[in-house]
């Protein structure tokens, strides 16, 4: 198997990507982040095809991290660079300054998009990811033999406009990288986050302990404000449990479907009520295919329609295309969540609607 397509091989290039020097700021983490879960939204049907990524999907996923990160904590801006370069952090932060606080991150963000605000910010932060990280990723030693094991950088490290835009505003995976990255999001996925959590940490010694759950406030969806999608979802598919059709009135759960932990959708498309037993026994774990196929089920437009009436985002494109990732890069003996305390092995059989 060539290098690149190896899991194991790029798997310990992207770890050296940790490894390889103490972190000024978290720009490098935020771009292997966004880059992990477009891999795993943009799975092409020939697995060794090269892969263009968008950078302005690329730029709206780094605005959506740090969006969540930029909130207080305990009444604090988190700092996330430590050399005073911080002009994406400052774009995001002045953003969110424009935007009433609905305390949901993901509804404030979709008030915010479509602005003049946000378009000036989407432009500073683009520019300054190829200028910056997207150019220093993959230089794992100082000499000037790096091996470029994801994407050609030779043309990025300037933020000029005609120049990304003679690239045609992507950025090329190279064959077999999406897929490979899209089979290794669910092992890497977590080591960022840990990396990132530490690297903050380490950037806010002066104000932060042990106290603070600061993972969870990084990363960690917020449950309370997704009560507010909860009601829609009631009012509009009625007061019962998707996965078993128990009356919710009483303690009901708002689920992401396609678990939060692995591509961290929002959006109204990928929640369903959920009793207490489910939502505790199916956790983080994959469901299996045919409940996202039941939740894509209760149609486009009437997702969309009632996310539009309470301004939240629906992301049922993204939720198609997460779950044809997800399901078509895991091996098959993948436990998928069937049911409480149901769990069996993922068959191809089972995502052949995805395909």
């Amino acid at each position: 198997m060539p290098p690149l397509t190896d899991p194991l091989t790029l798997g310990q290039k992207l770890v050296a990507v940790l490894e390889s020097g103490r972190r000024t700021a978290t720009y490098k983490l935020a771009v292997l982040m966004a880059l992990l879960d477009l891999a795993v939204e943009s799975v092409p049907d020939d697995a060794d095809a090269a892969v263009d990524i968008d950078l302005d999907d690329l730029t709206n996923r780094v605005i959506e991290l740090y969006w969540r990160q930029l909130r207080p904590l305990d009444g604090r801006r988190l700092l996330q660079s430590s050399d005073g370069r911080g002009v994406i952090f400052e774009a995001v932060a002045h953003l969110r300054s424009s935007v009433s606080a609905h305390r949901t991150p993901s509804v404030d963000l979709v008030v915010a998009q479509g602005s003049a605000e946000y378009i000036a910010a989407h432009a500073t932060v683009k520019q300054t990811l190829v200028r910056y990280p997207l150019k220093l990723l993959q230089n794992l030693t100082t000499g000037a033999d790096n091996e470029r094991f994801l994407y050609d950088d030779s043309w990025m490290g300037t933020g000029s406009k005609r120049v990304i835009a003679d690239h045609g505003n992507v950025l090329t995976l190279f064959p077999g990288v999406c897929v490979t990255l899209a089979r290794l999001a669910p092992l890497l996925k977590p080591a960022f986050q840990l990396a990132w959590v530490d690297d903050v940490r380490r950037m806010n010694r002066s104000v932060l302990d042990d106290g603070p759950d600061l993972a969870h406030h990084l990363f960690g969806a917020d449950r309370v404000s997704l009560q507010r999608a909860g009601d829609a979802l009631t009012q509009e598919f009625g007061a019962s449990c998707f996965y078993c059709n128990a009356s919710v009135r009483a303690g009901r759960h708002v689920d992401h479907l396609l678990p939060w932990s692995r591509v961290g959708i929002d959006g109204l498309t990928n929640l369903v009520l959920a009793c207490a037993g489910c939502n505790s026994s199916k956790s983080d774990l994959l469901p299996a295919p045919e409940h996202v196929g039941r939740a894509l089920a209760r149609g486009r437009t009437a997702l969309d329609q009632l996310a539009v009436k309470i301004n939240w985002p629906s992301q049922y494109a993204r939720v198609v295309s997460a779950g044809r990732g997800l399901y078509t890069t895991q091996p098959t003996s993948t436990p998928v969540w069937q049911g409480r305390n149901q769990i069996e092995m993922l068959t191809r059989v089972d995502f052949e609607w995805l395909l």
